[in-house]
């Protein structure tokens, strides 16, 4: 399969800068930001007190700022949470309207001038992102988001406004520890008490994990059920395959005791990824 550029819509781009913005984040996001080199890149999180992800995104070093590549719908949001916490911190918050952001799902590494572009910090088969130029990425970009959200689905990967949404999951239900999305050596950050009580206790009982449908695909939100109860929910689709929300623990018990996964009229089978370093519970084992 040859690179193909795919301009991803609904992320946005914001700049954190100024002489105090490694510091700053450092002391807000999930991620060790300090390991980071120029031109390096990690997923990240912006939690609430309770330790819940309120913004996802992904923060790249270049030079002396940090570029961060969130979804479209919560940039406004985030920028203003950044500003709340700024307080007297010497940085420098702006959204950059001029550039965009895209996917590279082939062989190879995208080529672009002056464009910012890294590998998926998520998972290396996921390929490269790109920052760039809004105008020239939306006349070089020609993929569709859908081949994007395919493969990001088949391996795995939870979508920022699909599937992780705000205040709603903890880092540990959407794989932020398997994915390095969270650092459990770095200092205090906003949330890191709970994370790390989750983490040293084991007490994750739910994940996002890839799900495959029978026949159909339920809608998102649909209720996955096995005999008569909630067990979890269907989030982003893709034809035969899936993402959902699913308490592993109540799936185990009800393939133990021989009962079918549902989602409406559809069977629904629970797949555990490769890099998964988690029991996800699959019939027949």
């Amino acid at each position: 399969m040859s690179q193909t550029l795919i301009l991803l819509n609904e992320r946005a781009v914001l700049l954190v800068g100024g002489p105090e913005a490694a510091p700053f984040l450092q002391g807000l996001v999930t991620a060790d930001i300090s390991k980071l080199e120029d031109g390096g890149a990690t997923h990240a999180g912006l939690l609430t007190p309770q330790g819940k992800i309120l913004f996802d995104f992904f923060i790249v070093r270049q030079g002396g700022g940090f570029f961060i590549d969130c979804a479209a719908s919560q940039k406004q949001g985030l920028m203003q949470r950044l500003a709340m916490y700024r307080l007297r911190a010497d940085v420098e918050i702006a959204g950059r309207d001029d550039l965009a952001v895209a996917a590279g799902i082939g062989r190879g590494k995208p080529e672009m001038d002056g464009a910012i572009i890294y590998p998926d910090p998520r998972l290396a088969q996921m390929g490269w992102r790109v920052i760039g130029d809004a105008k020239e990425l939306a006349k070089t970009a020609g993929g569709s988001a859908q081949a994007y959200h395919e493969k990001r689905i088949a391996l795995g990967l939870p979508d920022s406004d699909s599937d992780i949404g705000s205040g709603e999951v903890f880092p540990h239900e959407a794989d932020f520890d398997q994915l390095g999305g969270v650092s459990f050596t770095k200092g205090c950050y906003v949330g890191q008490e709970v994370v790390s009580r989750m983490q040293h206790r084991g007490t994750a009982r739910a994940r996002i994990v890839p799900v495959i449908f029978e026949a159909g695909t339920p809608a998102s939100g649909d209720e996955i059920r096995a005999d008569g109860k909630k067990i979890g929910h269907i989030l982003s689709t893709a034809g035969s395959k899936g993402l959902a929300l699913v308490r592993l623990d109540r799936a185990q018990k009800a393939l133990d005791s021989g009962h079918a996964l549902t989602a409406g009229q559809t069977g629904v089978h629970l797949v555990k990824p490769d890099w998964a370093g988690f029991d996800v519970p699959v019939e027949g084992k």
